[in-house]
């Protein structure tokens, strides 16, 4: 199981402060969750997928929404939502039982890996399926003639498109796919 679905209140502690997380991108961030889940995204992995391996295909389902609605006005919006999730992320590595100064060199690693990501997806819609395919080869282990992974984000993005910036935000929609 990738990250545990997160509880609809969140508490942080900075400074003896007590900050409580909006928690209004939730069921945004149990449906990449779930989408996380599917079975068939690992089918293609030369070994047993890992943690590690299921959060960087989170972090690509993540890429890919940004990356589809990144020309979307509200970009104060596209920063809370990246904080939320990023937030959601250092929550689950805590329920996991990570300590303090690994969960921060884990978190910054993660960050990187997601701005990484998303260079690499941002001319997505260019790039021939061997191209594709190498990106998901860069961050995974899969076999090399595996084509399931660039066809599964093809038919996300074009899923991402038919639908609003906001409906997807609420989580109101569970894509079939």
């Amino acid at each position: 199981i990738l990250l545990n679905l997160q509880f609809t209140t969140n508490k942080k502690i900075t400074n003896n402060t007590i900050l409580i997380m909006d928690n209004k991108y939730i069921n945004f961030y149990n449906n990449l969750v779930d989408l996380t889940r599917n079975k068939i995204l690992y089918k293609d992995f030369t070994d047993q997928d890992t943690f590690s391996d299921r959060l960087i295909v989170f972090l690509f389902h993540f890429a890919f929404f940004l990356n589809v609605f990144k020309s979307n006005s509200q970009k104060n919006i596209h920063q809370i939502v990246f904080d939320f999730i990023f937030n959601q992320l250092e929550a689950s590595l805590r329920e996991i039982g990570y300590g303090d100064t690994s969960i921060n060199k884990k978190m910054k690693n993660y960050v990187n890996l997601f701005y990484s990501i998303l260079t690499k997806i941002d001319d997505w819609e260019n790039l021939d399926r061997e191209r594709q395919k190498y990106i998901f080869k860069f961050y995974l282990n899969i076999k090399k003639e595996s084509f399931i992974l660039p066809e599964y984000f093809e038919k996300y993005r074009n899923y991402l498109k038919k639908n609003t910036f906001n409906s997807l935000l609420k989580g109101v929609i569970k894509p079939k796919f």
